[in-house]
């Protein structure tokens, strides 16, 4: 394990470029030891309107600066991320408990999404010629207009990441972005948006405020031109309201019940290790994260007995190196939550296949990865979201129960499929209801293909982030009509009588020779 690149002198000159103008703080503590962290600075609704305010009137000439001024210093923010790695994989470790591996993801993740939308923009957004609803009489043009301020809202659970997905093609597009990180994630997302701004991005441009959500939240969503939120379904919904009542725009990335499907040809050992990653990684606080395995009984038991060897092995730790598989829970709220989940299931006759305990000797937040069987709808952790340590584990007789039992949620975020055979593969994701579907992986195949839309159906969300879906979040499409004087469109009664033969003749050639 390295000695920590960051400490409280670094924590202090991130904290000071939270938009805050009182004095509060409020301490933040680290999963690994449950100690203070750092003390961060407390903003209140007045510094949300200020922080708009401002963010407006620098919004104006980073967008009339252009994509290649923009493309460039996105590109040397890329490098700056990846010169400033290290501490930024400690960052992530020490404010989530996460591993240094899965922290790792998390800044290729960010790296690549800056990447994509840098060299992106200007061919996903330029001007473009579109048919003029009379050949001759007009041409017809759509340009693109950045919205202009953005809010957005991420959570602690991959700060890096989701604050990337959200800010940087914001920026690309040539908008203003006030971020409301979360205590939890803060110096993460400060580390981060201060590489961007030592590239070049007007510190304006991005805002970063912090405080309680019913204050700080609120006040931004009250503000801004576009809100970007990450989050609970029950909060998505109280924004996504908000913003319609306001007729501005809403990505909501939302909860998940996340299904993955094992078909009866894995390879046993090969499928447990997929499972095991896909419902653990981040300790199963991801919001792609898988929360429900579903087993051909064919396999069932081979499979079972290797998942519960491999958790039952897994190395628990914090350590700012590659020596864990996974890491903590990051909160003692989140301790609370698991342990209900499992608590109640276990009263109400689930059994507990691996895991099932918490681990305080190696951190106050560790819990084991836990396997559940026998869950029943009864329980919680049936439908509901645990967001932590606890999967459940189903046996099916075929691929159609499966796939009804996978697609039985108010959820639709993400699902998986396991199996040797990739036509079979496709074929399942096909039918599953999910705004992303991997196949022979948890996760992580969708979720880092930045030129993919990524998000969620039903109650998982709506919008989407990532490839240029993810970019055309941010502007409005304005169409530009010019008359040639080639052909005069007609004003009057008179006129209408002399072109209504050579209109009706127009629409048919048109539908002859497919013209659109």
């Amino acid at each position: 394990m390295h000695a920590p690149t960051a400490g409280p002198e670094l924590f202090s000159r991130l904290t000071d470029d939270v938009v805050a103008s009182g004095s509060e703080t409020v301490g933040v503590p680290t999963p690994s030891t449950g100690e203070t962290l750092h003390e961060l600075p407390r903003s209140s609704a007045d510094d949300v309107r200020d922080a708009v305010a401002r963010a407006r009137l620098a919004q104006l000439a980073w967008a009339r600066a252009g994509f290649a001024e923009r493309r460039r210093v996105l590109l040397r923010a890329h490098d700056l991320l990846m010169d400033r790695g290290e501490l930024l994989l400690d960052l992530v470790q020490l404010e989530s408990g996460k591993t240094r591996g899965q922290a790792l993801e998390e800044l290729y993740q960010a790296a690549s999404v800056t990447r994509y939308n840098a060299l992106s923009a200007k061919r996903v957004l330029r001007g473009r010629r579109r048919r003029a609803g009379v050949p001759l009489a007009s041409t017809t043009r759509v340009r693109y207009r950045a919205k202009g301020v953005v809010g957005v809202i991420t959570p602690w659970n991959y700060a890096l990441s989701l604050a990337a997905m959200d800010v940087v093609p914001a920026l690309a597009a040539g908008c203003a972005v006030v971020q409301k990180a979360d205590d939890q994630g803060a110096l993460t997302i400060l580390a981060l948006r201060r590489a961007f701004i030592d590239a070049g991005v007007p510190e304006a441009v991005w805002a970063v405020v912090a405080g309680p959500a019913s204050e700080v939240g609120e006040a931004l969503t009250d503000q801004v031109d576009y809100i970007c939120f990450t989050g609970s379904t029950a909060t998505g919904r109280k924004i996504g309201e908000k913003a319609g009542r306001r007729l501005v725009g809403a990505s909501l990335e939302l909860g998940g019940k996340n299904a993955m499907i094992v078909l009866d040809d894995v390879d046993p050992e090969q499928a447990a290790a997929d499972a095991a990653y896909a419902c653990f990684s981040a300790m199963g606080q991801l919001c792609v994260s898988v929360e429900r395995i579903y087993v051909q009984r064919k396999v069932a038991g081979p499979f079972t007995s290797a998942l519960v060897e491999r958790l039952g092995s897994a190395s628990l730790g914090s350590s700012l190196d590659y020596g864990s598989d996974f890491g903590s829970l990051a909160s003692a709220a989140q301790l609370e939550r698991v342990e209900g989940h499992l608590d109640d299931a276990v009263a109400k006759g689930a059994e507990v296949l691996v895991g099932g305990r918490a681990r305080p000797e190696i951190g106050p937040w560790f819990f084991e990865p836990t396997v559940l069987t026998g869950v029943t709808p009864q329980m919680r952790a049936y439908a509901e979201e645990t967001f932590g340590a606890v999967a459940s584990l189903y046996l099916v007789d075929s691929e159609e129960e499966a796939i009804l039992a996978a697609n039985a949620s108010e959820y639709g975020l993400n699902a998986s499929v396991l199996t040797r055979s990739r036509r079979r593969g496709r074929r399942v994701a096909d039918a599953l209801e999910a705004g992303s579907v991997n196949v022979n992986e948890g996760y992580r195949g969708t979720f880092g293909s930045v030129d993919a839309p990524m998000g969620g159906v039903k109650a998982s969300g709506l919008g989407r982030r990532n490839g240029p879906e993810g970019l055309l979040r941010f502007v409005d499409p304005v169409t530009v009509s010019t008359a040639t004087g080639l052909i005069p469109l007609p004003r009057s009664g008179r006129d209408f009588g002399v072109m209504v033969g050579p209109f009706l003749l127009l629409a048919r050639a048109l539908r002859v020779i497919r013209r659109r």
